[in-house]
């Protein structure tokens, strides 16, 4: 098998955050939904908690005058050639979709809702794949109960749009961040139940670098809280914790309704019936097609493979 160029694998994987980033913008997909269905999620959760533990002990160590050592083999232990693209790509993604999604779903809600829908219904079968075998009864119940609370998350009322304190935005940020990295929760639906998806995404357009440092801050703060627990489930319960994660992805599902008052309150079909189900079959042709491109670029080289979560820096 001829060995592609890194400069291709490269570019390859900062599609796959370009990805990722667009979904973080629409209210309802899961970025870590994204990062599942391109095959990158545990690479992903992997460098996000070497990252986090490594700032933390940065500042941990620094004040003590312990030296960063420990710092230093976390970062060494971060996937750079795969991690950095992928980021790359998301912050591109997420500036891009906040000034050309953003417009497009307000004024197309219906549609854009109902083509994610048939997005999240077709990534469904990514972590039900993952899982492997057939599921016992015990496990169709969790997976049933994780779905009931996806549905009663997204069954919130949104919240009128907030001008918060910083230091709300960074306990909002520390929330919205531990959804990024759970499929099937969706960080941007979280921020509008708190009335701060706006605000946001205001931010985002008009380089507000008060806020999205106040973001940035309470974001990592999130990850060195979450990301190690993650990593120990899929280290330890990865069966279970797919099992979860296929629930929360189908019960969030209810977000994506396409017949929604402004308030999310849902509403029966209308007369555009026909044309949101052949937008849902689009959403969902596109995951097919996403995956099978996938599947064979993989197999080709062209991008980097799915790697297993890694709790330990390398040589700590």
């Amino acid at each position: 098998m001829t060995r592609v160029h890194p400069v291709i694998r490269t570019v390859g994987d900062a599609l796959r955050g370009m990805l990722i980033g667009f979904a973080e913008i629409v209210p309802g997909v899961s970025g870590g939904t994204i990062a599942l269905l391109v095959g990158v999620y545990d690479s992903l959760i992997d460098g996000a908690g070497h990252l986090a533990r490594g700032v933390a002990l940065t500042i941990a160590d620094g004040i003590r005058g312990r030296g960063l050592s420990r710092a230093a083999a976390h970062f060494r232990s971060v996937r750079w050639n795969v991690v950095l693209p992928i980021g790359i790509g998301m912050l591109l993604a997420i500036v891009l979709g906040a000034a050309l999604l953003a417009p497009l779903i307000e004024q197309f809600p219906t549609g854009t809702r109902a083509v994610s829908a048939g997005l999240i219904a077709a990534s469904l079968i990514v972590p039900a794949r993952m899982v492997g075998g057939r599921w016992t009864f015990r496990e169709i119940l969790i997976g049933l109960l994780a779905a009931s609370v996806a549905v009663a998350l997204t069954s919130l009322p949104k919240a009128a749009d907030a001008d918060p304190a910083l230091i709300i935005v960074s306990l909002a940020a520390a929330l919205a961040v531990c959804a990024l990295v759970l499929p099937g929760v969706s960080g941007s639906y979280l921020l509008l139940i708190l009335g701060m998806y706006a605000p946001t995404l205001a931010a985002v357009n008009d380089r507000n670098l008060g806020y999205l440092g106040a973001f940035a801050i309470g974001a990592i703060i999130g990850l060195g809280l979450f990301v190690s627990a993650l990593q120990w489930l899929l280290k330890n319960r990865r069966r279970v914790t797919l099992v979860i994660m296929t629930g929360l992805m189908l019960g969030s599902l209810r977000a994506l309704w396409p017949w929604q008052t402004e308030e999310g309150e849902v509403l029966a079909p209308e007369a555009d019936f026909g044309i949101v189900l052949l937008l849902i079959a689009i959403g969902a042709a596109v995951v097919l097609g996403i995956i099978a491109a996938e599947a064979a670029l993989t197999k080709r080289r062209m991008l980097s493979p799915e790697i297993v979560a890694d709790p330990e820096p390398h040589d700590a």
